[in-house]
């Protein structure tokens, strides 16, 4: 693995372990201010709707996260990641297939866009 692809995979695994967390302060530093989301095919800066509904007492909570088949394409000073998720909370498992575009930026790396699909 390149030095970025190295930097990202803990990333990603940070990523996941906020997910269970569940950690908005994560969300709040890696997330660009104006990062787009693309959730099945509608496009929308999310930053605010990912922190919020990673706040304790808020949404539903996982009790498993795993991430498999995960790609980390490095382009020097961005990354794209594809992976699939498996989410599994006390009524229900689903998985999600994600693309994430990480750029490095002066204060560290941040997502800047990123799609999810059902």
């Amino acid at each position: 693995m390149t030095p970025v692809q190295t930097e990202i995979a803990a990333l990603e695994e940070q990523l996941r372990l906020a997910e269970l967390g569940p950690d908005p302060n994560f969300f709040e530093r890696v997330l660009a201010d104006q990062v787009v989301m693309v959730v099945d095919g509608q496009a929308a800066f999310a930053k605010q709707k990912v922190v919020d509904a990673h706040r304790p007492g808020k949404g539903p909570k996982f009790t498993r996260v795993d991430m498999n088949d995960v790609d980390i394409i490095d382009h020097g000073t961005a990354a794209v990641v594809t992976c699939k998720g498996t989410y599994e909370g006390p009524q229900s498992t689903v998985t999600l297939k994600f693309m994430r575009v990480w750029v490095k930026k002066s204060g560290g790396w941040q997502i800047v866009a990123g799609t999810v699909v059902s």
